[in-house]
């Protein structure tokens, strides 16, 4: 049974809760490339008008993998590099992981495969090749690609970089928080898009040392909301299928002490749907100038379906991701009238 939160010492939270600590969290910080930290964050003026609240934009997608996933593996692969154990490294990846550790395994000489489903991202799938990896790719979902990517680890000796599951995963997005925390001033909520747990965990547990009086919201789609039943359970709830055009949250077998440190750091968890996904990433683009992929629009999605909770209010949303198909965020946002 975990303590309720009244029970966190919020200057030093959840060493005895949670799984995460400041101190490697902050010993991250120098193993991480400088391309994937201090990344802009910026009130944007216009979208916070169009949404009813002074809103700023965290964008993890300026650098060369276009997603906040490089801090994890950054972490885990300076590491793995340091350990005379591990030559090679792999990892199941709906795209997003998978480009984070080829290019932090292509930087240290480490050898890395990705496994990944076979309706996976060809886009993204296309950038790992590129980056030197080896892509696997398996008959299913994420949940059959990481079956087949512990095989390969247990057999062939590699390093499995399972994504929030691997602790190195969770600290390295949480040094997101902490350039928060230090560079925006006082806040009401942090809206977080929420898969596996990563970056929401990361950022929670930072918030909740640092900053406890600030709001962190999950927002998965309803499309696929394994983890946002299992944290309003409080226990695992496993899904048979997803149906959403967010690939980089779409999980079906959420982890247990991902759910636990999830359970302790979130404050809520909201689920949104389709049409909200879309229209969240129309309106980053028409006020923003920003071209995102589906997950990246969770948090504005948030808003527009709950207005009324975030109107007025000083609000942070993480930009994770701009892996999109170009033909897909046409058909999503240019078609649907960017003028409307």
């Amino acid at each position: 049974m975990l303590p309720p939160k009244d029970n966190i010492c919020m200057n030093q939270p959840a060493d005895s809760l949670v799984r995460l600590d400041m101190g490697r969290i902050r010993s991250s910080i120098p193993r991480i490339a400088p391309v994937f930290r201090n990344t802009p964050q910026y009130i944007c003026p216009p979208l916070g008008a169009a949404l009813d609240c002074e809103l700023i934009l965290k964008l993890e997608t300026a650098n060369p993998i276009r997603c906040f996933k490089g801090r994890g593996t950054e972490t885990a692969m300076a590491r793995l590099a340091d350990s005379p154990d591990f030559k090679a490294a792999v990892c199941a990846s709906a795209g997003n992981l998978g480009q984070a550790l080829a290019y932090s395994g292509q930087g240290r000489g480490i050898s890395t495969t990705v496994v990944a489903g076979s309706k996976a991202n060809p886009y993204k799938l296309e950038r790992i090749r590129a980056l030197g990896a080896t892509v696997r790719i398996v008959d299913g979902d994420i949940e059959d690609a990481r079956d087949l990517a512990a095989r390969i680890a247990e057999c062939e000796g590699a390093f499995l970089v399972e994504d929030s599951k691997n602790l190195d995963t969770c600290e390295g997005a949480g040094t997101i928080g902490i350039e928060l925390v230090e560079g925006v001033g006082p806040l009401d909520a942090v809206l977080v898009a929420l898969g596996g747990g990563a970056m929401a965990t990361g950022v929670g547990y930072v918030f909740k040392c640092l900053a406890p009086q600030v709001e962190i919201v999950g927002v998965q789609p309803k499309g696929a909301p394994a983890m946002a039943l299992s944290w309003r359970a409080r226990s695992i709830v496993e899904t048979d299928r997803v149906d959403t055009i967010a690939d980089g949250v779409a999980g079906r077998f959420p982890i247990p002490a991902v759910l636990d440190d999830l359970l302790i750091v979130a404050d809520d968890v909201a689920l949104v749907e389709e049409d909200s996904i879309v229209e969240g990433m129309r309106l980053l683009y028409r006020h923003a100038g920003l071209v995102v992929e589906p997950s990246a629009a969770l948090g504005v999605a948030a808003i527009l379906e709950d207005r009324s909770r975030y109107r007025g209010k000083r609000v942070v949303t993480i930009i994770c991701g701009a892996n999109v198909i170009p033909a897909d965020f046409e058909r999503w946002v240019i078609k649907v009238g960017i003028g409307s």
